[in-house]
């Protein structure tokens, strides 16, 4: 089969491997009809996390069950699914708890040894843990809703949960990216009243606004956080969202929050500052988040995705073939696209 493999800095290639079989009775064989370009996965890209060369990437994806394994009970042959970005056994006492990023059967696609999500099929170990299927009957036209979430609408989700985002909120979300936008959903999904989206794209601000952002921040750093202050009567907001992961959204962040406020950070963490412990402490500022478990999220999420409540597919602004997919990064890359949807 053809997969997305990385072999340097700005060097993505499409490339014939072996297809995946089944190697142990808990696993199934997913023949990929969707996948996207990661922002995460950017960072690969551009040379500042370190890939193996000819390793495997991608970690979003939904498609259809082709093969199960012997022990696979919950799936059938046929059955369309939905792949949270780490797979778990759920059966752990962390996935249980509803944190199946720290089961220690799990893993993560394109690791060592796994299938990336951008090629035309998968191995996905512990299926009955892992996937989630969707109806027979789900409109075809749901797709990129459906791989939304498998990470950047889950993220968010958790983003919003984390920070304590609830009814009649006032929320601040640091981060235009296709997880920031997810947020400001997110924390409309949660009834925010008020939801500040921070950010100097007009066209992702379009797509805030469009998920329920009342107030939009153009500028960074130091004067982000005074127009923060500004528009909440110079208190900052009792929640807030980091969903970037440097340095500059840390320190937006913790301008932004309000004295006695939470942040939930999602963000995955790049030369982001040690937490200042003495501020947090003499501020009463709360930390919540992390890897966002996914799995845990996805079957609310789902559920108003298919009752027609929930469409984070706006997200999704260019679509390129499974050849093209290094054009995809590209276009990341140089923020001439949001996120970027790949066809096998």
């Amino acid at each position: 089969m053809r997969a997305t493999t990385i072999h340097g800095a700005r060097d993505i290639r499409v490339e014939e491997v072996p297809d995946p079989v089944i190697q142990l009775p808990t696993d199934a064989v997913v023949r990929v009809e969707l996948a996207c370009v990661c922002g995460s996965d950017l960072w690969g890209y551009r040379g500042v996390s370190k890939r193996a060369q000819g390793q495997r990437i991608g970690h979003e994806f939904v498609g259809e069950v082709v093969e199960v394994g012997s022990d696979v009970s919950t799936l059938s042959v046929g059955d369309r699914v939905i792949a949270p970005f780490c797979w778990s056994d759920g059966t752990c006492a962390h996935c249980v708890a509803g944190l199946q990023t720290s089961c220690p059967e799990g893993g993560s696609w394109g690791s060592k040894g796994s299938d990336g999500g951008q090629g035309e099929a998968v191995r996905v170990p512990h299926a009955d843990g892992t996937l989630v299927p969707v109806p027979r009957d789900a409109d075809q036209s749901l797709l990129p809703a459906l791989l939304s979430l498998s990470d950047v609408m889950g993220t968010g989700h958790h983003a919003a949960l984390a920070a304590g985002v609830g009814r009649g909120s006032t929320v601040v979300v640091v981060g235009d990216g296709a997880v920031g936008l997810c947020g400001v959903l997110a924390a409309s999904r949660l009834g925010a009243e008020r939801i500040i989206s921070l950010g100097r794209h007009e066209d992702r601000a379009t797509v805030a606004r469009l998920f329920g952002a009342t107030d939009q921040v153009p500028e960074r750093g130091e004067a982000a956080v005074e127009r923060v202050r500004e528009l909440t009567g110079g208190l900052g907001a009792p929640a807030v969202l980091e969903c970037v992961g440097n340095e500059q959204s840390w320190r937006t962040a913790l301008g932004a929050v309000r004295d006695g406020g939470r942040i939930g950070y999602v963000g995955v963490p790049h030369e982001a500052p040690a937490p200042p412990i003495g501020e947090l402490f003499r501020r009463n500022v709360a930390l919540a988040g992390g890897v966002a478990p996914v799995r845990a999220h996805l079957p609310e999420l789902l559920a108003d995705v298919l009752a027609g409540r929930l469409d984070p597919s706006p997200v999704f602004d260019r679509t390129v073939a499974l050849a093209d997919v290094a054009e995809g990064y590209r276009a990341m890359d140089e923020r001439t696209a949001l996120k970027v949807l790949v066809r096998p």
